[in-house]
């Protein structure tokens, strides 16, 4: 028998329960994993209240960890008991061990440790993508990344300003200001201070920025249309503050003749090659010293529930991992 955290319901942090479970042995091309990290996502409190609905109850939520290889099933090659392995989905992370497919799995390079890799697999591959698939950032780049002092934030605008770009990202307090300017920010806005449109505006000479990364959602609209560049691109990836509204195509021309998309990670990792060229682009700028980390909150796995409140609260800064 294990313990993992189960919700039986959709709701608040309060249906995250702490429970015992029975695992069975590994199915033919999966393993067994003792996990010895867990990440912790905004996506896991959008599965916990039932915006990204799953198909049946009991849920284990949870979609990054890092652990160790402790059983195999039939017809696994690439993996063998005793390998230190991390992954980046499918649901289930929330348990002291769990079985998983063995393609979903990567092996560590000695240089990352468990919890780096637990807190940075969904984060630094979303930071991966956005920043190197959905818009190709660049030295000519200037992009507006909001919540630059979150898990996702503080990897992407590292890496963005590695990758020789302007960095504009957004904050909701003068301490996170400081942690944005330390990790990669070229200017930082308190938006609770400032109004962040009029901004980037004062930053960019009117022109605005080529690029906004908007995980927020219902409170950054339509502002971050209005500090694009004509022709320029919205990337919408959550909605920490709440939903959408309902849009109009129109409103894109109306504001510059404007790109959007709503890219999702897991498209862009669906096939094995596509996984492993984002991971290992990952583990490179990690590996090399040009992205750092920063595990700054842990909890034991079973204070789930705190951690979701401290999360939804936005008292949380870098990545927070759950320890089994």
């Amino acid at each position: 028998m294990t313990h993992a955290i189960r919700i039986h319901e959709y709701g608040g942090p309060e249906t995250l329960s702490w429970e015992e479970v029975e695992l069975a042995a590994p199915a033919e091309r999966e393993v067994r994993l003792k996990q010895t990290a867990v990440g912790l996502n905004f996506i896991d409190v959008y599965v916990r209240t039932g915006l990204y609905p799953q198909e049946n109850f009991p849920i284990v939520p949870g979609m990054e960890g890092a652990g160790v290889v402790s059983a195999v099933g039939s017809g696994v090659e690439n993996l063998a008991v005793g390998d230190r392995v991390a992954y980046a989905g499918p649901i289930g992370a929330y348990s002291q061990e769990r079985l998983i497919d063995a393609d979903q799995l990567l092996k560590l390079p000695d240089d990352i440790d468990d919890q780096k890799a637990a807190s940075m697999m969904l984060q630094g591959m979303t930071a991966q993508f956005l920043l190197r698939r959905t818009f190709e950032v660049g030295p000519d780049t200037t992009l507006l990344f909001h919540a630059a002092a979150g898990g996702v934030g503080l990897i992407a605008c590292q890496w963005a300003a590695h990758l020789g770009a302007t960095v504009i990202g957004t904050v909701g307090s003068s301490e996170k200001a400081d942690l944005a300017r330390a990790n990669g920010c070229t200017h930082v806005i308190d938006y609770k201070r400032d109004d962040f449109v009029e901004g980037v505006k004062d930053l960019t000479g009117g022109a605005g920025v080529d690029v906004v990364y908007d995980s927020i959602g219902q409170a950054t609209f339509p502002g971050s249309l209005d500090c694009l560049k004509p022709m320029g691109m919205w990337v919408t990836f959550g909605q920490a503050s709440g939903p959408l509204p309902d849009l109009h195509m129109s409103i894109f021309a109306q504001k510059g003749s404007l790109f959007a998309t709503r890219p999702l990670l897991f498209t862009y990792i669906a096939k094995r090659e596509d996984l492993e060229a984002t991971a290992n682009d990952l583990f490179a700028v990690v590996g090399g010293g040009h992205v750092a980390i920063n595990v700054n909150q842990t909890y034991p796995l079973q204070d789930a529930a705190q951690a979701h409140r401290d999360l939804e609260a936005r008292k949380t800064t870098g990545s927070t991992v759950l320890l089994p």
